[in-house]
């Protein structure tokens, strides 16, 4: 698969995501994936890994959206600056809800071979999501 072809089946996958269709999963996503960014419960490997992350997302926060800004693509890796946004109206890592809406920053690198992603780093800015749901002081 091309560059292009790498940036266009990320940017098909966060459209996708955002419109509920996590069927996109079992097509962008390879069955040997590794997320490098573990969150608390969630498995490493697998399609099984990003099923939990959006279960996850779904079920602690409502109106979850993956917004990206900027889509940059070298060789077989796609990077994505973006915002992600939502209200925590349920149980999230833990944290019981405060029903307060935040908007934070994210960098994702996704891995591509064949047409599909079969890796995963990224960074969200969590101290400010803390802040704006009211969990930590302001800075």
């Amino acid at each position: 698969m091309s560059v292009a072809d790498n940036k266009a089946a990320t940017s098909r996958f966060y459209a996708e995501i955002n419109s509920g269709n996590f069927g996109i999963i079992d097509e962008l996503i390879s069955e040997d994936f590794v997320e490098h960014e573990q969150l608390p419960g969630i498995p490493a490997t697998g399609r099984e890994a990003v099923y939990a992350a959006m279960e996850m997302f779904g079920s602690g926060l409502t109106g979850t959206h993956f917004e990206p800004e900027d889509v940059i693509a070298e060789g077989d890796k796609v990077v994505v600056r973006g915002t992600l946004s939502g209200t925590h109206t349920g149980e999230f890592m833990g944290i019981p809800a405060t029903n307060k809406s935040f908007s934070v920053g994210f960098m994702d690198i996704l891995e591509f071979h064949d047409g599909q992603a079969t890796a995963h780093w990224g960074i969200t800015d969590s101290s400010a999501m803390m802040q704006q749901l009211g969990l930590a002081p302001e800075m």
